[in-house]
């Protein structure tokens, strides 16, 4: 079997070259040009910003999209220290 591609290795290491699963924020698009961003959240950002407000003692709106649902999961990582 040969070696993966390096695009896949450089998808997939850090710039210690050791695999992290850590994404470098500046990799990630901006939330709000996303194609999708205007769809209701994923289950799992669901469920992990009702964790988040939850801990951080905020309620969350009903009809959040699945852009601003990233947003505010950013800033209830930061309120509640899990950044």
């Amino acid at each position: 079997m040969s070696d993966p591609p390096s695009s896949v290795l450089r998808m997939t290491q850090n710039s210690s070259g050791t695999g992290s699963g850590n994404t470098n924020p500046s990799d990630v698009p901006d939330p709000s040009t996303w194609r999708t961003g205007d769809e209701p959240p994923t289950q799992r950002q669901r469920a992990y910003l009702e964790t988040l407000a939850k801990e951080a003692g905020e309620e969350l709106p009903d009809d959040l999209t699945k852009a601003e649902a990233s947003d505010k999961i950013d800033e209830l990582r930061q309120e509640t220290g899990r950044e």
